[in-house]
């Protein structure tokens, strides 16, 4: 039978609201020794606090749930990482969903986290808009909610969002390629229905628009934001041998490059100049280190977790959309076209 806080009173000769004083860490109203010793018989018993029990009486869980479109992405890790680490420090806990990109399972985990009560969530949609049957939950129940690394278009609902300034990121990738001499600057972007990938694509167009070159639509390839991706259209680009460069959405894709790139032996940068986005561990490992875009990892969750505090302290805290701004890592894998 499980421990109770009457058992751990009963051995501290102390009241119930005594015990749970000291175990909620309510220092002014009980003394040191008090509460040491009754922290002590607590972990000599094993006690632990009933957290259905605590939740129906706060109606407070101390749980997050944090929604996420792809585990095997390094780029989601270490976001989640950074988010959970804010959140532990202010005493709650974080459920990780992986929706792998599937629809279903995206709606399935907001259901459950929200049958589960959490006190919040941070989500990471799969597509442009929101799927409509959690926008229904969204704007009939009202529950903390913050966008990270997506943002909504165009959509009559207020919600929290941290983002990069995705259409910047594309132009400043795309201008550097640009000012390396390269006029043929292939580009693979990530799926279609993502906010990201259109913004970055408006980036690598307004580049070539502001430098007087014409957009070739059979130099954007669509990618996925996977290896398989930047290989997959790596490999059609290349049977074109005018284009000197290729600007991939993601670094993972930028990897798929250079896969493709090492099979038909063309040289980076010699024969092709490489640019990713994200800047992610594995970048500055590549042979040559990759030329990327950085993304403020760090401060964009640490962010994203204020905002869903505030929220769930005050339901009517101001909701803000904050973009960051990228900057551009010039390593080895992009050069002058001679």
């Amino acid at each position: 039978m499980a421990v109770t806080i009457k058992d751990v009173a009963k051995k501290a000769n102390v009241s119930i609201a005594t015990v749970s004083r000291a175990l909620n860490n309510k220092t002014s109203q009980i003394n040191d020794n008090t509460r040491k010793k009754i922290i002590e018989i607590a972990k000599e018993l094993n006690y632990r606090p009933n957290l259905i029990a605590r939740s129906m009486k706060t109606k407070k869980t101390k749980i997050i749930g944090f929604i996420i479109p792809d585990i095997e992405n390094p780029f989601f890790p270490k976001l989640a990482r950074r988010v959970e680490q804010m959140l532990k420090e202010k005493g709650y806990n974080t459920i990780l969903c992986n929706t792998d990109g599937d629809e279903n399972k995206e709606l399935e985990y907001f259901d459950l986290l929200m049958e589960k009560h959490v006190d919040g969530i941070i989500y990471t949609n799969i597509s442009m808009n929101i799927n409509k049957e959690i926008l229904s939950i969204i704007k009939s129940q009202n529950p903390p909610i913050v966008l990270l690394d997506r943002h909504l278009l165009d959509l009559n609902i207020n919600v929290n969002s941290v983002y990069l300034d995705n259409e910047f990121a594309g132009y400043i990738a795309t201008k550097h390629l640009i000012k390396l001499g390269h006029k043929n600057i292939a580009c693979i972007t990530g799926p279609k229905g993502i906010v990201s990938s259109k913004e970055r694509l408006n980036g690598y167009i307004r580049a070539h628009q502001e430098s007087g070159l014409n957009v070739n639509k059979n130099y954007i390839v669509t990618g996925d934001y996977k290896i398989e991706g930047g290989y997959k259209g790596a490999k059609k680009i290349l049977q074109n041998r005018e284009i000197t460069s290729i600007f991939a959405f993601n670094d993972l894709m930028a990897l798929g490059v250079y896969e493709a790139s090492l099979e038909k032996n063309i040289k980076i940068p010699n024969d092709l100049s490489v640019v990713g986005i994200d800047n992610l561990e594995f970048s500055k490992m590549l042979n040559p280190k990759l030329t990327t875009i950085e993304q403020p990892l760090d401060e964009m969750g640490l962010l994203s977790a204020k905002l869903l505090l505030n929220q769930i302290k005050n339901k009517n805290s101001l909701f803000e959309n904050v973009d960051f701004s990228p900057e551009l890592i010039i390593r080895d894998s992009t050069d002058k076209i001679i």
